[in-house]
Order: C-alpha cells, then sequence, then structure tokens
C-alpha cells in the first residue's frame, strides 16, 4: 500500500471539510468500501473478523453487506471474545456456530484456538478485519488483530483493515510499554497501555516492525476513515455508538478504560453487574467522600468525581459474579468533562495511589494479574515501596520517547495542529 500518497489525499481532505463545513461527519473504512463498489476486495475469497460494531452509516452490517455483493465472494467469519454479536461477558468462551442469516460458518477465535488455523482459512485468500476498538492494550480485540496478522503471514493471505476512529482519541500516548515478560491474550505486543492508534495503524505497525511475520511483510491494505482527526474523540464523530463488549457502553466508559480497567487487578469494584461498569468503582470498606477529595485535590478538572453507593447484581450476558455480588458499595462515579486532554492512565496510577494510601489494610492487589495489565511488574512494585504518583507516572512514560519514533512511521490521521 503506497502510505505517502494515501496520507496526502487524506490531507487535503479534511482540509477541505474543515474550510468548507468546520466538521464532517467520519465514514468508517466499511463506508468507504462501500462508496468504492468493493473495488479492493473485487474478485476475493474472504473471511470475515468482526463483531455487532461492524456497521456502516446507513446501519446495516457488514456481514450482509459483504455477503450481498457480487463482487467478492464472504466465506467464513469470524468472531473475537464476546462473540459475533458482542453478547457474550468477559471470560466466556465462544462457540463455533453458523451465522442464521447467510449460513455461513462462525470460526470461534475466543475458545480452543484464538487465530485462525488451517482449516478455518481453507479456500481464502483474504482476510478482512472490521471492528471498534477502544483505544487500550489491554482490550483484547487487538490482539485477535495480531493473531489473524500471523496467521495471515503463515498461510500467504492477503490482509485488510477496515479502519474506524480510536474513540479516546489519538493524540495522548501513555505508558507503560509492554516487557515481553508478560505478554498474553491482553498485552501481546510491546506497546503502551494507551497507545493513540487506530486498529488499521496498529495493523501497520505490526507488519511493518515485523512482529506478526518472519521475513516476508504481509500483503497489507488499511481502508481508512474519511473524515476523523487525532483530536477527535467518538462524541465528536456523529457515528452511533454500538458498545464493542457488553460492558463498553458508552464512548464515557471507553475513556475511563485505561484508568479503571486496572482495578480487575485488585478487590476494588470496577462497577461491573451495575449499569455503568468502569465509571462506577467502590467497595464496602471505601469512604466514598474521603477517596474524592483525594482524587480532587491531586488530579485535573478533566474529569468529574461524584460520590454513590451501589450494589452489584447478576446481570445475564454481562456479568453474573461480578466482586461483591449483593454487597452495598461505596464508590465513585467519574465523568470525564475534557475528553481531549484527559490522561486516563495517569488517573489510574493517583486512583491505585490513593487507595493504597488510604486502605492500606483493605487493599489487595491480584499482582500476576495486574502485572499483565500494565504489561510490567514495576509498577506494582513502586505502588508496594510506597513511592508516589509522580515517581510512578515516571516509570509508566519511560519507554514513551522511544514507541513514538515507531508509532510516527504508521500515522494515517493528521492532527488538527498539523493543518493549520
Amino acid at each position: 500500500m503506497a502510505r505517502k500518497s494515501c496520507k496526502s489525499f487524506i490531507f487535503f481532505f479534511y482540509l477541505f471539510c474543515l474550510t468548507c463545513n468546520g466538521s464532517a461527519q467520519v465514514r468508517t473504512g466499511l463506508d468507504r468500501l462501500v462508496d468504492s463498489d468493493f473495488a479492493e476486495l473485487a474478485g476475493r475469497r474472504i473471511g470475515l473478523i468482526t463483531n455487532a460494531t461492524a456497521r456502516s452509516a446507513d446501519g446495516r452490517h457488514a456481514i450482509d453487506i459483504l455477503a450481498q455483493s457480487d463482487r467478492l465472494r464472504l466465506e467464513a467469519l469470524f468472531s473475537p471474545e464476546h462473540g459475533i454479536r458482542g453478547d457474550r461477558e468477559a471470560g466466556a468462551d465462544v462457540p463455533t456456530l453458523s451465522d442464521s442469516l447467510t449460513g455461513l460458518p462462525i470460526n470461534s477465535l475466543y475458545g480452543d484456538t484464538r487465530r485462525p488455523t488451517a482449516k478455518m482459512v481453507e479456500g481464502l485468500d483474504a482476510l478482512v478485519f472490521d471492528i471498534q476498538d477502544v483505544g487500550t492494550r489491554f482490550y483484547t480485540y487487538i490482539s485477535t488483530l495480531y493473531l489473524c496478522l500471523q496467521a495471515a503471514s503463515e498461510f500467504d493471505l492477503a490482509f485488510f483493515v477496515l479502519d474506524r476512529p480510536n474513540p479516546i482519541g489519538g493524540t495522548l500516548v501513555e505508558g507503560p510499554v509492554l516487557s515481553s515478560e508478560f505478554a498474553s491474550f491482553v498485552g501481546i505486543a510491546p506497546i503502551p497501555l494507551r497507545h493513540g492508534l487506530t486498529v488499521g495503524e496498529l495493523a501497520l505497525l505490526f507488519n511493518q516492525s515485523g512482529w506478526v511475520h518472519r521475513g516476508r511483510p504481509i500483503d497489507l491494505t488499511v481502508i481508512a476513515c474519511d473524515g476523523w482527526r487525532r483530536d477527535q474523540t467518538f462524541c465528536r464523530t456523529e457515528l452511533t455508538w454500538i458498545p464493542p463488549s457488553p460492558n463498553m457502553v458508552s464512548p464515557q466508559t471507553a475513556l475511563v478504560y485505561p484508568a479503571t480497567g486496572l482495578l480487575e487487578g485488585s478487590n476494588v469494584s470496577e462497577g461491573r453487574g451495575t449499569a455503568n461498569p468502569f465509571r462506577i468503582i467502590g467497595a464496602p470498606w471505601i469512604d466514598a467522600p474521603q477517596l474524592a477529595a483525594r482524587l480532587s485535590a491531586t488530579v485535573t478538572a478533566d474529569v468529574q468525581i461524584d460520590t454513590l453507593s451501589f450494589v452489584p447484581q447478576a446481570l445475564t450476558g454481562k456479568s453474573m459474579n461480578p466482586k461483591y455480588l449483593h454487597q452495598r458499595c461505596q464508590g465513585l462515579f467519574l465523568t470525564v468533562n475534557n475528553p481531549r486532554d484527559f490522561l486516563s492512565v495517569e488517573f489510574g496510577i493517583h486512583l491505585l495511589v490513593a487507595l493504597r494510601d488510604l486502605y492500606p489494610d483493605d487493599l489487595l492487589l491480584r499482582e500476576e494479574w495486574l502485572n499483565k495489565l500494565l504489561g510490567t511488574d514495576q509498577i506494582t512494585k513502586a505502588l508496594k515501596e510506597g513511592k508516589d504518583a509522580v515517581a510512578i507516572m515516571q516509570i509508566c512514560n519511560s519507554e514513551i520517547t522511544d514507541f513514538e519514533k515507531l508509532r510516527r512511521t504508521v500515522l494515517i490521521y493528521p492532527d488538527i495542529d498539523s493543518m493549520q
């Protein structure tokens, strides 16, 4: 793919839109594929890696769109964590089924295997990826992307990404960068916890870095979005939010997820079993006003911190056994007021430090899992040593400069600053 010419085209497209219209609704890679009458996929036998988020501007699902096209042959479907309809809770195996509308096989990539096998791709010459990501390394769809790229390399398949915006924006990058000894399905590549890339840009990075192939790079094409700038969070795209997973209920959820998702490595509820998981956090032993006052004194006004009490419930398809099931918890409700500038990982570190300092006899860290989420054990060591949030953030961001050099080589979309 000629990325330089693609970037030039996108630059002038955005400049025109900003000058003439002030803003423009984002069109996703799927929309642009339809606009081109499927030119990029013409004549190919494809397998589609997707879930419920793969909708066009007019609300049609990618499965139906591709299945109805006479320009290509859709022959197989591949489902990530949470299922192809996005209705299975975290960690639940996804079965291999048949699609009720098309009759196509749905191959599970979250069960006995997490990457396409030779049998699954038999007869295909290309894989297509269309899934909305949320911009956080430990959200597993980018691990599925990584493993599917590996399969494309092994079985000599072309690979296409129908790109979608990063819903928490594409300008802020926060560490830590994953260390190889902590690689897992919740962190598969040496990228920061908040990477600031779209899935298309991640695919370019995985491919050009050589992480997903040995020797010859994959035949990779990214069909980019139109109208998206790096400084845009999801609420400014005019796209409809479709929960990528049962507990990722809103764009606000995605904004706080790099912070409060870390609580999965502790005995603090991350809000599963409530209507607003990850925005609601707490525990029976927390003094909510005390915690809110501590955080309000140390973090910026980019996030509003309200206190509340809540009782986690078993919610089918979302969380059947949440922490503190049926127990009254005291905690916080978070609202990001300034999505463009909210440093979510930094907020998460301040939160962990505050919990450690205020509740030393109650807070328990599940260190093995927390280290996987963080991609390093240096943060948990620093927490145990009593280091403050500023010192821990220095550890978090110690490798950001080196990553930024890699990141700049795959950026497709412009910043508003680069267009002035």
